[in-house]
């Protein structure tokens, strides 16, 4: 009855085969655990780089380029867009961090949880050994988060989280907002250097002409390297949401066993809803929020409504083995 993908797999008949007294049941959420942030130092390191490196290009932006310029209007306009795509990009990126990204309750695979399931003949249930979770179809297991991640596209350090159906969304705004004022950099640098060669270099920054190239250089390989990078990380979030695959399905040529939405589907779920100017505001939720989450179905075993599991001829309970996710 079983796939070939289920050969990794160790299928159990009963609750009482899932070693329970392994697993603790989740604790009591209390205020601090409703802020989502993973302590790793790389990813905190890779996020405070990102701020840096995002003002470093607001500073040279503003103090090399737009406030010596004379012709006012054109400091302005150029500072007034910089600065709003920048903030978009900010505040992408903290929610992007900050969000969970669609954890599954750590130790809730215990005896009485799956038995409260009251499962029917017919029904399936997987658990991952890594974090003593009941796992959701499409969940994958992160071993920086050391969470199972619903639709788990992949961990990220830039924003030192994973990207999963809560928070994709904010990494694909973030990714958006960059190659924006990434490319907005780079061709207001050219035009800066343009208007230098022709000016007195002494005349067209208030820093010694030494200082002002160097600087604009550096701004020059940091937009061009980031534009070439998040305008790749946009096409690809972009593409995994319109095929409804998330990179992990595709890296492991996973073969789709839930319906696949359509393209338009899939982006007004991600991005809340109909088109609007809501899609790339990083202060709107996607649909995936309107959903109950896993804490509160685990809290109320008496529905049935959300009962994780699928048919496959006979009442299994399939622990899945420490793969490399």
């Amino acid at each position: 009855m079983l796939t070939q993908s289920h050969r990794y797999r160790d299928i159990e008949r009963a609750a009482v085969y899932l070693q329970p007294e392994k697993c603790v049941p989740p604790p009591v959420r209390d205020s601090m655990d409703k802020v989502w942030f993973i302590k790793d130092g790389c990813g905190i390191a890779c996020a405070v780089v990102t701020w840096l490196l995002v003002f470093y290009a607001e500073f040279v932006v503003i103090f090399i380029m737009l406030l010596p310029s004379k012709d006012v209007i054109y400091s302005i306009v150029n500072g007034i867009v910089f600065n709003i795509l920048a903030f978009m990009a900010l505040a992408s990126h903290f929610r992007a961090m900050i969000t969970d990204p669609g954890a599954v309750p750590k130790g809730n695979a215990t005896k009485e949880f799956i038995e409260s399931l009251q499962l029917k003949p017919g029904q399936v249930v997987y658990k991952c050994p890594k974090c003593c979770s009941i796992k959701p179809d499409r969940a994958h297991h992160c071993s920086v988060c050391k969470r199972c991640i619903r639709k788990m596209d992949h961990h990220c350090p830039w924003v030192n989280n994973c990207v999963g159906e809560n928070n994709q969304k904010f990494f694909v705004l973030f990714t958006m907002y960059i190659a924006l004022i990434s490319l907005h950099a780079l061709i207001m640098v050219a035009l800066h250097f343009l208007y230098c060669f022709e000016e007195d270099w002494t005349k067209c920054s208030s820093f010694s002409p030494p200082t002002t190239v160097i600087l604009l250089i550096l701004l020059c390989f940091e937009g061009l390297l980031f534009l070439i990078f998040t305008a790749v990380m946009f096409g690809t979030q972009v593409h995994s949401i319109c095929t409804d695959e998330t990179g992990i399905e595709r890296l492991k040529k996973e073969n789709p066993t839930w319906e696949k939405t359509s393209s338009w589907a899939g982006l007004k779920q991600a991005f809340g809803g109909d088109f609007s100017p809501g899609w790339f505001s990083p202060f709107s939720h996607s649909l995936y929020h309107q959903l109950p989450s896993d804490m509160e179905y685990a809290m109320a075993p008496d529905s049935n409504e959300y009962v994780t599991g699928r048919i496959v001829g006979h009442v299994e309970v399939i622990e899945v083995e420490h793969e490399n996710e």
